[in-house]
């Protein structure tokens, strides 16, 4: 029985830089939406929802060598280990309920889109030389708590861009109008204190440079408080809004940031340094006006497949996707004009175990005999497992194992929820990577709680005849945990202690 062929949903499409003197560092997924900021909430869950990019290093506490740790990111530049992050944005239907805004670059499971991180090589007035982040350098820029136009310019560096015909409409604001998507920017200061690799705010070891009236702040002289510049981060973030154009019901726009945020104002962005610095030196070097496709002469990159498949198990057990009755964590929607009011003593959540089970792999090796050996890659055109194959819509990793197993052969996969594949052999650039997660994302049509594959992903299941048997999974989820056990032990003390 031949199976239907599948194309790949859309992607991020590539970017075109600004000015030849700039590179950009592509982050075609994420690691996941979690209420997770190693910045301002280290050890504990964050008050907000976050999309999170980058390496999978990634933790509620984290420093640079955890970042360069990585073994895979979203993004495709392979030097740069580091992670970004920005709130999380929601559409507020008319009863009262939040649905996730697609990212760019989402399919139907919300979690292949992400962000373009622009480097910006401002030298300012004097030409200033621009210097690397340091190691264990880490930076936000935006105030989560603000709900009113501004001209300072750590206010004006954010803004929300309306893609519509006869625009774009650029403003501080999201957009009071219905936009076929909106692009949502933030410029990060780029003069450093020189000293400092975080501060108390996380903001004041950084500055806009000095205003003046051939100044902006995304360029200009760098005050003599803060001498050392940098290149100029600029994230850019594209919501499908129009997926909800239908669904407007009243004058006022329709959209929220995770942290309850109506107005756009509080959008926010965040910065944690994993770069391999002499490369980082080099890009800025090389990259100068002048220079086309230093990207090319300078880094190496990953393919959109790999970024696509490097994600983290949620760490916090509550749901951040799907129809939800509130926003996660204490987060009342504002609209300002006033700064909004943190929410003390919000409830604690709780961390999420990660087990086989908790991520869709249900336990056969003594049932079956058959364990997990991680999530590999597939081709329509040519099968990662090429022997007998079935589909249906009650397909399980159960009936797929017993299908394979009455087959005589030795793999089973399963692909796009209902799609089960055997085989005898999987090519080593098909295989499971080691410590990738991969993208088998999607559940099976007949068991919610399992997962059956992706989109060009396949969930492998190995026969145990003659051979150790354990989950792939299992062995993942003790490296894990051995880790982050430190901070796991932290956060829950705190969260007992918030409960007491």
């Amino acid at each position: 029985m031949l199976l239907k062929s599948h194309i790949l949903l859309p992607l991020i499409s590539t970017l075109l830089t600004p000015a030849s003197s700039t590179f950009v560092v592509q982050c075609f997924s994420r690691l996941f939406d979690e209420r997770a900021d190693p910045i301002v909430n280290p050890g504990v869950v964050a008050g907000h929802v976050h999309a999170i990019v980058g390496g999978n290093g990634f933790n509620f506490s984290m420093d640079y060598d955890k970042a360069r740790a990585s073994t895979c990111s979203t993004c495709y530049i392979k030097e740069d280990l580091s992670n970004y992050w920005t709130p999380k944005m929601y559409y507020h239907a008319k009863n009262g309920s939040f649905i996730p805004v697609p990212i760019n670059g989402d399919n139907q499971y919300g979690d292949m889109g992400g962000m373009a991180i622009y480097y910006l090589n401002r030298k300012g007035p004097d030409n200033d030389k621009l210097h690397p982040f340091p190691k264990g350098f880490r930076m936000l820029a935006g105030d989560t708590l603000r709900r009113a136009s501004s001209t300072d310019f750590a206010d004006m560096a954010v803004q929300h861009q309306c893609n519509v015909a006869g625009g774009p409409f650029v403003d501080q604001a999201l957009p009071k109008r219905k936009c076929d998507s909106i692009r949502t920017q933030i410029v990060m200061p780029s003069c450093w204190d020189g000293k400092n690799l975080d501060s108390a705010d996380h903001k004041s070891h950084m500055s806009y440079p000095t205003k003046s009236p051939n100044s902006n702040y995304d360029g200009g002289r760098c005050p003599s408080t803060h001498p050392v510049h940098m290149m100029t981060l600029f994230y850019e973030v594209t919501y499908n809004t129009n997926a909800f154009a239908n669904d407007w019901y009243s004058d006022t726009q329709p959209f929220v940031f995770s942290n309850g945020d109506e107005t756009g104002y509080g959008f926010h962005g965040d910065f944690v340094n994993g770069w391999d610095i002499p490369t980082l030196q080099k890009g800025i070097d090389t990259c100068v006006d002048g220079v086309t496709d230093c990207e090319d002469k300078v880094f190496t990159k990953r393919t959109q497949g790999e970024t696509q498949s490097c994600k983290l198990p949620n760490m916090i057990a509550e749901p951040v996707s799907g129809i939800l009755e509130k926003l996660p964590g204490c987060n009342p929607l504002t609209s300002g004009p006033a700064y909004a009011t943190k929410v003390e003593n919000c409830p604690a959540a709780k961390i999420a175990k990660v087990s086989d089970a908790s991520l869709g792999v249900p336990d056969l090796t003594k049932s079956k005999g058959w364990k997990y050996i991680g999530c590999g890659t597939d081709n329509a055109g040519s099968r990662t497992l090429n022997g007998p194959q079935t589909s249906g819509p009650k397909m399980t990793v159960e009936t797929c194992v017993d299908f394979c197993k009455g087959k005589g052969t030795k793999y089973a996969g399963l692909e796009y929820s209902g799609e089960c594949y055997c085989g005898n052999s999987i090519a080593a650039d098909r295989a499971p990577q080691t410590g990738v997660s991969g993208n088998c994302l999607m559940k099976c049509n007949g068991n919610a709680g399992e997962i059956c594959g992706g989109a060009a992903a396949i969930s492998l299941y190995q026969t145990c005849a003659g051979g150790a048997c354990s989950n792939a999974v299992k062995k993942r989820s003790q490296r894990l945990a051995a880790v982050h056990a430190h901070h796991a032990r932290r956060l829950v003390g705190r969260l007992i202690e918030a409960a007491s």
